[in-house]
């Protein structure tokens, strides 16, 4: 495309842009003036079906009067959607957040929205008319929560009633504007048998997976950002026996042990307006060792709570699970033992100790170039050798573990010092049990 071409199309979308801006703002203004704000929020404190029904009528009714002028047909009855979500709803990314399809919506101040669709980020034609109907959007979003945003208070973090994960930040931290970041949720959590028809494990995983979960192994789930642990944890919670006792804990509630009869759900707190009153996901898993569980969900470690995680596993509540943020299984270790030291200045050897005594199986997930989301390796923490990538296994996908490159774990595996090490393993080592109970290493077979 050349570049007169290119800012020729620029220049008309811009003017289209201005031209619907112009005629939603007539639309919302004669609104207005037959249903003054005051008469609209005094309609949704009652039954918020009705209060939309009702103010929808009067939109539809001023756009086919001749006072407003927007057009007819398709198009008038997507301006009256327009103004209508503006009014009673989020504005330009309403309809995204109830598209099933996308995934994520990235609000790039009030010029850009952004949606993930199949694991693909897009940008949409969609957007807001000025910094302030942003804010206002913002702020109709988190008042709910008990929160507020301004200079003093430039980000905000929550959880919408729909269970969407939302992050809000505004300058001067940030310089393209009022900023807003929502996170979907699936409505269903789905099957392992769904997720490896998908193509995102096979079914040796599966089985690897279930015998896993009902040998109460301790997993942790690890990936980077978008990768599908929490997706691929919620798989896992339907292969919790019923008879027992869960209690998930999480900075924001996204996991949905729907399925499973005794679940406590624990979410943590921030602190009020006036700074105070703020619960910790390390005080929310010290008060559940309390609570009689079974097994303990940690949504993701991501801070000196993981010392009280890796004590719970090794205190009598086998078959934990949680996840972290690590580009390979190797580096979710390294996390663990700095995160740990957040809490607690312990001797490395005692830190990597109680992460091998702890863990089981690490799981990880990658996402693809083409979007889509992938168990790549599954690793044993093994005892009595050195933390390290050693002898070569293979993931779900048949892809190769070998040796690690990175020189620490290339020298803790030289010099010997510690008692635990990382081994990848084939799935068929476990997978082709001729019986069941203990091997001579003492692990469960079967």
């Amino acid at each position: 495309m050349s570049l007169l071409t290119r800012v020729s199309t620029d220049a008309r979308r811009t003017m289209e842009r201005s031209d619907d801006a112009r005629r939603r703002e007539t639309l919302k203004s004669a609104l207005y003036d037959h249903l003054p704000p005051a008469d609209i929020a005094a309609l949704l404190e009652g039954d918020r079906v009705l209060a939309r029904r009702e103010v929808e009528g009067v939109l539809r009714t001023l756009a086919r009067s001749g006072q407003t002028r927007i057009g007819a047909g398709a198009e008038r009855d997507r301006l009256v959607n327009e103004v209508l979500a503006e009014v009673l709803g989020l504005g330009a990314i309403e309809r995204y957040l109830n598209e099933e399809a996308v995934t994520e919506v990235m609000v790039n101040g009030h010029e850009q929205i952004f949606v993930e669709r199949a694991g693909k980020i897009v940008l949409t034609s969609d957007c807001y008319a000025s910094e302030d109907q942003l804010r206002a959007v913002i702020d109709r979003i988190i008042s709910p929560l008990g929160r507020r945003i301004d200079e003093a208070n430039p980000i905000v973090n929550g959880r919408l009633s729909t269970g969407h994960r939302v992050n809000a930040i505004i300058p001067p931290l940030v310089l393209n504007g009022p900023c807003l970041t929502i996170r979907k949720f699936a409505e269903r959590v789905w099957s392992l048998e769904e997720m490896a028809r998908e193509g995102s494990l096979d079914s040796a995983a599966v089985q690897l997976l279930r015998w896993a979960v009902r040998a109460r192994q301790n997993i942790a789930v690890t990936g980077g950002t978008g990768s599908g642990k929490t997706t691929l944890l919620n798989s896992l919670s339907r292969e919790l026996p019923i008879d027992e006792r869960i209690v998930t804990i999480e900075d924001s509630a996204e996991l949905k042990f729907e399925e499973h009869p005794h679940v406590l759900r624990c979410e943590a707190r921030p602190a009020n307006l006036e700074g105070k009153g703020a619960i910790s996901i390390r005080e929310l898993v010290i008060n559940a060792l309390r609570m009689r569980p079974d097994r303990i969900i940690v949504g993701e470690c991501r801070g000196a709570e993981a010392l009280e995680m890796l004590q719970a596993m090794n205190t009598g509540h086998d078959g934990s699970m949680t996840t972290l943020h690590a580009n390979a299984p190797a580096e979710a270790i390294s996390r663990l033992v700095t995160m740990v030291g957040y809490g607690v200045d312990l001797p490395l050897r005692q830190v990597e100790t109680q992460i091998a005594a702890a863990l089981d199986l690490i799981v990880h997930l990658e996402r693809q170039s083409d979007g889509s989301r992938k168990l790549t390796s599954v690793v044993e923490l093994r005892q009595h050798d050195t933390f390290g990538m050693g002898e070569t296994g293979q993931g779900s996908h048949g892809e190769k573990n070998t040796e690690s490159k990175d020189p620490k774990v290339s020298d803790r595996q030289k010099s010997q010092e510690y008692g635990e090490r990382v081994r990848p393993f084939s799935l068929n080592e476990c997978l082709s049990f001729d019986h069941h109970g203990l091997d001579v290493a003492g692990r469960v077979r079967g």
